[in-house]
């Protein structure tokens, strides 16, 4: 897999290498224990797919610029900053195989880490005059905050159907993702109509990334995370929510009176994950992520062929064959 991020990345490699001295720069503070934390975070990096989407989607349109670099670093501070927000919401102690930030430092210090970060991205495209950029990402950053709301609202209810269901991932997961490509754009093209069509790009990788993600929770393979999370956590994903749709009366209310009264019993949810499987509920939802996929590479397609664009296209790729 790290093979073929590598691979991928190659025609803006050079422009990375430079982004991660710049990032970490970025992240500094004279608050000595948020020293301590920021670097803490940047050592435990991902895979930094947003970055990667952003100087792709910058050369695929233009040329990349310092802009393009500012670009990458509200992204990917946006990004973090919503990682350390949503293990306090989700009381997660984990985080990609080591403590969170809030496991070892406790709720407040880590909301007031993600606020820090949040603020450093908007004052770094102010302090430049990146007011596109700022305009794209607190367009994501309201779209997320009102997916996780609705989210957290319907969860209550388990009365989510597709329409809700696509909403609420639309914005949860797929805005920081269109945000990414549009701002890479952004950096390089005034035309808006271009900006446009690299976000809606976005969406639709970002929608089919969250559908394989759903998709992980009914695997077989060891995926860093635990079968069936999803389900202890009473969140209604596209294989779930298809079986249900499709389930006579009384398979749906005992399904649903798992999920509600008996999420943490190990034996109904294991019952939870059989019932979607001979629903035919991951099939469904794995043809509607190759859909997603599909309209993706469409609207790729209509940019100038080359070495970017393929490369583009591999990430759209990596995105719904990834193991983990």
């Amino acid at each position: 897999m790290a093979a073929d991020l590598d691979r991928i990345k190659e025609p803006v490699g050079n422009e990375l290498r430079e982004f991660e001295k710049r990032f970490k720069n970025s992240m500094k503070s004279s608050v000595p224990l948020l020293d301590k934390i920021t670097y803490y975070i940047v050592q435990k990096k991902g895979k930094q797919v947003r970055p990667i989407l952003v100087f792709l989607c910058s050369k695929l349109c233009g040329t990349i610029s310092d802009s393009t670099y500012v670009a990458a670093s509200l992204i990917e501070l946006l990004h973090t900053a919503t990682l350390v927000h949503d293990d306090v919401v989700d009381e997660s102690y984990e985080r990609r195989g080591f403590f969170s930030v809030n496991a070892l430092w406790k709720n407040k210090i880590a909301v007031l880490v993600g606020d820090f970060l949040l603020s450093k991205g908007m004052n770094i495209a102010l302090e430049t005059g990146n007011y596109d950029h700022l305009h794209i990402v607190s367009k994501a950053i309201n779209q997320m905050a009102e997916g996780e709301l609705l989210q957290i609202e319907k969860a209550r209810r388990l009365d989510i159907d597709e329409k809700v269901y696509f909403e609420i991932i639309r914005q949860k997961t797929a805005t920081l993702i269109a945000a990414a490509c549009a701002s890479g754009a952004s950096s390089a093209t005034p035309d808006k109509e271009t900006v446009r069509r690299m976000w809606e790009f976005g969406e639709k990788i970002g929608i089919a990334f969250q559908i394989k993600d759903d998709l992980f929770d009914y695997g077989d393979d060891f995926i860093g995370k635990p079968r069936g999370i999803d389900i202890k956590e009473k969140k209604m994903t596209l294989p779930l929510i298809y079986s249900l749709n499709k389930a006579a009366r009384q398979d749906k209310n005992r399904i649903i009176n798992y999920i509600k009264n008996e999420s943490q019993n190990e034996e109904k949810v294991a019952e939870v994950i059989r019932f979607v499987k001979a629903s035919g509920g991951i099939e469904y939802a794995h043809e509607a992520m190759m859909r997603y996929r599909d309209e993706s590479l469409a609207i790729l397609a209509t940019f100038p062929a080359g070495q970017t664009r393929e490369a583009l296209a591999s990430l759209v790729h990596f995105f719904t064959d990834r193991k983990n």
